[in-house]
């Protein structure tokens, strides 16, 4: 069942690119609107579904690295809606701080907290940086490492506050920190432009970027191997399975050395 009521201050309406996400995923918290503009990108990039589920799959992969090289602080930017295999679900041992500024997504979150110890959900823009890393201050550590997701987030995000928001970051995480970014590409320019205007009719726009603009935003890291890749060449858990073509966007991980 889809939700049918709108917190106070959403206008369901809108395409929200949080409930859109979700609904790739086949979940069920969206409105008509979402779906609707959901489906419109779907005509364009059919595969947009699997590319959805390979990034999740990469979140599982790259949140278990970060776990098992030490990192014991998460903070998940820009979390969207709780789905099956959450962040704080794939790495139990650590503290998990989820952010995101959509209300639907914080009614939700709350109701994951309720249950849920050793996970924090905030509030806050990620464009508003300043504001994000003083209220993580009371809740991250960090004079130790901490991993910085940004899954599917920073092409949702102008340069000029998304560079920011990468470079602040850095200067705030201890040495051993760590960086996990997936970034969508431009697959193909002659229908792209088709995409971004449904974007630019919902909550935010889409801004995508090269490899090499991608590439800036680990400036100060150490990228791991495979290095930036596509989703599924990410440490795959399956080395030999055959890819399923999911080449619309790059993913990496990277340490503060």
């Amino acid at each position: 069942m889809t939700v049918d009521s709108a917190p106070e201050g959403v206008d369901p309406n809108v395409p929200n690119v949080a409930r859109m996400y979700d609904y790739y995923l086949d979940g069920k918290d969206n409105f008509a609107a979402d779906r609707a503009a959901a489906e419109q990108i779907l005509r364009t990039f059919p595969h947009t579904k699997e590319g959805a589920r390979a990034n999740r799959a990469f979140l599982r992969r790259a949140a278990r690295h970060v776990v098992d090289s030490g990192v014991r602080q998460i903070v998940d930017l820009g979390a969207g809606l709780p789905t099956q295999g959450n962040t704080h679900e794939i790495a139990p041992e650590a503290r998990v701080v989820y952010v995101d500024n959509d209300p639907v997504v914080c009614v939700h979150g709350r109701a994951l907290l309720a249950r849920t110890d050793g996970v924090d959900f905030l509030q806050a823009d990620v464009r508003e940086t300043d504001a994000l890393m003083d209220k993580l201050g009371g809740l991250v550590d960090f004079d130790r490492p901490v991993a910085f997701l940004m899954l599917a987030i920073l092409h949702f995000v102008p340069d000029e506050m998304a560079y920011d928001l990468a470079a602040k970051v850095r200067a705030a995480s201890a040495p051993g920190s760590r960086l996990v970014v997936s970034h969508a590409i431009d697959p193909t320019p002659d229908t792209t432009p088709q995409a971004v205007e449904v974007y630019r009719k919902a909550t935010a726009a889409l801004n995508l970027r090269t490899r090499e603009e991608i590439l800036r935003f680990f400036d100060g890291y150490e990228l791991e191997e495979p290095g930036l890749t596509y989703p599924n060449g990410w440490r795959p858990d399956d080395p030999d399975a055959p890819g399923n073509g999911i080449t619309f966007g790059y993913v990496g991980v990277a340490r503060k050395p």
